[in-house]
């Protein structure tokens, strides 16, 4: 597999395709970016915070993302993603070592998250629309994680899977709400819709879909929006999380850009302010509303001990017109962290922010209806021992997360 030194950059932009412009590795390992002009004539910014909209030759002036602009990163996995891409390379003979951004953005080609797509592509899917067996699917998830997988399964995996991000194995995969029947067809099925459907990681807790599908009903009842989901069970008893992939609708792509790659923010090492991301809401959205969606999750995350809160975990979504808009919620669950930090700050505060510091937020920002805002989460997770019971949760994560939510909105 010889590298690759130039792709050439699409943006399919619901049934739409455009010429975006080329990305270039130099001799350096350095990667320039160029636009092309006739595609500046049509004003579809894909990233408008960072990355210059004009016809000259540019690259980062940060390396966080590996010479990458942060919108084309975005293409890139991370997590599971990652582990797969780079196993299939090994499997193709490829040396890790030598493998370049523009390497992984080929084998991306047009599969990846989001409307953006990468030319000339190094992989084809070629998927069935076999019924999907989630048992199994479980099984070869864990083989990959303990390194045990076979050649076939990392390519059939990948295939399945390899452009999503997150530390959770997932594949990405075609369901129906209605009568609960998943596949893998590529082509898609009547009544189906894209999805992503996760696995437990080898240190999550046994009940993790539950918990996150507990944690999505109450995000809808807090008021937030987030994609359609749902609780799938297997012949053998074990449930998963799935969920509606909202980079995706009627009429094909949207393109997405996260907040990381938006600000261009190392996520590992964050220093986002939930006062970023209200700031950077409003200049996409151009609306006041930005403010409060943010703020929203802002407080749903500091009741509900959601500290996995990084700046990947933020997106926004553009259309064929041009629009911004904030993507809907993801990845709400319960999560600590290793430090006892909230990945993003709340006015400063990341260790114990309180309702203090989101009223902060609401003032620098002019958000009159906070008030309401909090009492509406407030209503919604008062109701989590309910829900958890309802939703297969644990007695024993029920519990400890029902004391912690008790005790967070006593603060107000």
């Amino acid at each position: 597999m010889k590298a690759i030194s130039k792709i050439w950059v699409k943006l399919n932009l619901q049934g739409q395709i455009h010429n975006v412009g080329n990305l270039v590795l130099d001799s350096d390992s350095k990667i320039y970016f160029k636009y092309d002009d006739d595609f500046l004539e049509k004003g579809l910014n894909i990233s408008p915070i960072v990355l210059d909209y004009n016809g000259k030759i540019s690259k980062p002036n940060w390396h966080i993302f590996e010479s990458l602009y942060g919108v084309f990163a975005d293409s890139l996995p991370d997590g599971w993603g990652r582990i797969l891409m780079d196993r299939y390379f090994q499997n193709h003979q490829k040396q890790l070592s030598d493998i370049t951004p523009l390497d992984r953005l080929s084998l991306i080609g047009r599969y990846g998250m989001g409307a953006l797509e990468y030319f000339p592509e190094s992989f084809e899917q070629t998927g069935t629309s076999d019924i999907v067996d989630l048992d199994f699917l479980l099984a070869e998830t864990q083989s990959v994680l303990n390194d045990v997988s076979s050649e076939d399964s990392i390519d059939y995996l990948y295939q399945m899977g390899g452009s999503s991000a997150g530390a959770r194995p997932k594949v990405l995969i075609d369901f129906n709400f209605d009568n609960q029947i998943i596949t893998n067809g590529i082509e898609g099925n009547i009544g189906s819709v894209p999805c992503i459907l996760k696995f437990p990681a080898s240190n999550d807790l046994p009940d993790i879909a539950n918990m996150e599908y507990a944690y999505y009903l109450m995000g809808i009842e807090a008021g937030i929006e987030m994609s359609r989901s749902a609780l799938l069970s297997s012949s053998k008893g074990r449930q998963f999380f799935i969920t509606q992939r909202f980079d995706r609708n009627d009429s094909g792509k949207l393109h997405m850009h996260s907040a990381a790659g938006l600000l261009h923010d190392n996520f590992r090492y964050s220093t986002m302010d939930y006062g970023h991301l209200m700031d950077a809401a409003f200049r996409l959205e151009k609306s006041v509303s930005a403010y409060e969606k943010i703020l929203r999750i802002a407080y749903f995350n500091l009741v509900t001990n959601n500290r996995d809160d990084h700046s990947k975990n933020f997106s926004f979504l553009m259309d064929r017109f041009g629009n911004w808009r904030v993507a809907p919620a993801y990845d709400l669950t319960y999560s600590t962290s290793s430090h006892g930090y909230h990945s993003t700050s709340y006015d400063g505060e990341s260790k114990n922010p309180t309702v203090a510091h989101i009223k902060s937020l609401a003032d620098i920002f002019k958000v009159e209806r906070v008030d309401k805002i909090i009492d509406q989460v407030n209503e919604s997770v008062n109701k989590w021992t309910y829900i958890a019971k309802n939703t297969g949760v644990s007695a024993a994560s029920s519990g400890m997360i029902g004391k912690y939510i008790t005790h967070a909105i006593k603060w107000k």
